[in-house]
């Protein structure tokens, strides 16, 4: 498990990174679209490279998958165009900010309920309240 915690660490670490480089970028270039579609351009081509590496047959099984898995990449590119636009306007951390309080109120649903097949764990009165400390925490970081 603390391999996990680490790659979660350092992904987390990669958000307001990625979101400050794409924001320079679509800066420097004059449109955060196609910043945007440059950083899913560069994406493709390593995680087609890591594919081509592991073993491109597991995409035959795709196609068998349920349709609404497929949302994800909407949700993704959600993320990546609307971070673009708004991090220099409204600030990295900011936006930073308004992510996290979204992947904690959604992470704790999903938790909750098991959705998309996600291991059940319920948001107790303990879990409720260590939310509400991290939204405080982060929500001070941001005041300063």
């Amino acid at each position: 498990m603390p391999i996990y915690a680490l790659t979660m660490l350092l992904a987390g670490f990669g958000i307001p990174v990625l979101a400050a480089l794409n924001a320079a970028l679509g800066g420097r270039i004059g449109s955060p679209l196609a910043a945007a579609t440059i950083l899913f351009c560069v994406a493709l081509l390593v995680s087609g490279l890591l594919l081509i590496a592991t073993g491109p047959q597991v995409l035959m099984r795709a196609g068998g998958a349920p349709k609404h898995l497929y949302t994800g990449g909407l949700l993704v590119a959600f993320y990546v165009i609307s971070i673009t636009y708004i991090a220099p306007k409204f600030g990295v951390g900011n936006a930073v900010f308004f992510v996290l309080i979204g992947q904690l109120a959604s992470a704790a649903l999903i938790d909750h309920f098991g959705l998309f097949g996600a291991r059940v764990s319920p948001l107790s009165l303990t879990r409720s309240t260590g939310i509400g400390l991290m939204v405080l925490g982060v929500w001070v970081t941001q005041r300063a």
